[in-house]
């Protein structure tokens, strides 16, 4: 079996430089919220795959509805021969999502696929071509995408130009200054300064940011934009590919406000690690592009939409959704009597919704500058003790945590004392 490093050196010399890794080891295997390298070193997982493992690493009901299905057929292609198991997916999408009902579905493949198709259906339903998202974000790395995501580096930097009629508001941050009468203020300032509203197809929104950091639009905030949006006719996307199926302790982070957007993008989680997102909505909306001008080869592949319908069921039947919550509270809880002890100074704001939960880190928290070199410091040090952790935000000093909600107290348990443990080093180093 090569080693770490071994496979290291061919990935470099294969692999475009353009795709990162956050860390430097090679799976050999995953079971739930572990994961062990080619050099059988044990890890515990709390980055997830990026959000994609809410039901953890290889669940047994996700692996045997894949199986059944991998027994019957495997792409078919929808849009030339349809099958029952996309049919059933799509319809329990419509009953879970908060857009108000009735609803359709798109399946897709990727997340950008998700947002790049909901902004088409906002067009082809308004016959208005602008969108506006806001700083922070991130919705994907395709050129439409990137043009909504509010993050340059590293994401936009070389790509240039991008699809015109985006405009970008920033994101209500209390903890940097941005209240939310900010940032309504903002978009008022685009509308009479850069793009009439009547001009506007959607606003598109991450109710908790993902890359940008873990931050939650204020609920009365979601709440003013609603009201905006149905003054001039401007459809509500909810970019929920992150924050989506039991991350924040509901089925959609959008579900804690009561605010009901037109449109819902997701994927990650979804299919519990197989590749699926969807576009869920008021069935109008779905309906108002021609037939042919929504899909893709693999759009909905059956082996994915049988892991779904899956993933949903080990939601309801296992109660993650409370699960979620219970993560949440412990993770901040313990995170929060760190930053009470003055050896632990530099914790800023411990901050998430349900289990999608993030640290971040500050020089002084008078100032709030951002601390980045420490949570390089302080994810590097977590990998050589066993945990795998991701950074985030625009300035790169927030710490996420996407633990399986399948992990059990255990797991959870040891992966914040090396969480602990590993800060303390990367303070002293």
């Amino acid at each position: 079996m090569p080693t770490n490093q071994e496979l290291y050196a061919r990935r470099q010399a294969a692999v475009s430089r353009g795709v990162s890794n956050a860390t430097e080891i090679f799976v050999a295997r995953a079971e739930n919220a572990e994961i062990w390298d080619v050099e059988g070193k044990r890890y515990i997982d709390f980055a997830g795959g990026i959000g994609v493992l809410n039901t953890g690493h290889r669940h047994p009901r996700v692996m045997e509805a894949v199986r059944r299905q991998l027994d019957l057929f495997t792409h078919p292609c929808f849009q030339v021969s349809p099958y029952e198991v996309y049919v059933a997916l799509a319809e329990r999408l419509n009953q879970l999502a908060p857009s108000p009902a009735p609803n359709k579905t798109i399946l897709l493949t990727t997340g950008a696929e998700a947002i790049e198709n909901a902004i088409k259906i906002a067009r082809a339903a308004t016959k208005r071509p602008a969108v506006i998202a806001f700083g922070g974000s991130f919705h994907g790395r395709t050129l439409l995408t990137l043009a909504l995501t509010g993050k340059v580096a590293p994401y936009k930097q070389g790509f240039a130009p991008f699809p015109a009629e985006v405009f970008h508001v920033a994101f209500p941050n209390r903890f940097h200054g941005v209240e939310p009468e900010d940032s309504l203020t903002a978009l008022d300032n685009v509308f009479k300064a850069d793009v009439d509203p009547q001009r506007v197809a959607a606003i598109v929104i991450e109710p908790v940011q993902g890359e940008g950091g873990f931050y939650i639009a204020p609920f009365e905030f979601l709440a003013a934009l609603r009201k905006i949006c149905d003054e001039h006719g401007i459809l509500l996307i909810a970019d929920e590919i992150q924050s989506g199926f039991g991350r924040t302790g509901k089925f959609f982070a959008f579900q804690h406000s009561g605010v009901a957007p037109d449109l819902v993008a997701m994927a990650k989680s979804l299919a519990g690690g197989f590749p699926l997102s969807a576009v869920t909505g008021r069935a109008e909306l779905l309906d108002a592009a021609d037939p042919g001008g929504l899909g893709g080869t693999y759009a909905g592949n059956p082996l994915a939409c049988a892991a779904a319908l899956a993933v949903i069921e080990i939601i309801e039947e296992e109660g993650l959704l409370e699960r979620s919550v219970a993560i949440g509270e412990r993770i901040k809880r313990r995170m929060n009597e760190l930053a009470a002890t003055n050896r632990f100074s530099s914790i800023g704001e411990v901050r998430g919704l349900g289990g999608m939960v993030a640290i971040e880190l500050v020089q002084d928290r008078a100032s709030r500058r951002p601390a980045p070199a420490l949570v390089k410091r302080w994810t590097g040090q977590s990998l050589k003790n066993g945990l795998v952790l991701l950074s985030c935000g625009v300035h790169a000093n927030v710490v996420r945590i996407l633990v399986p909600l399948t992990a059990s107290d255990m797991i959870v348990s040891e992966g914040l004392s090396i969480l602990e443990h590993s800060l303390e080093e990367a303070l002293a180093a």
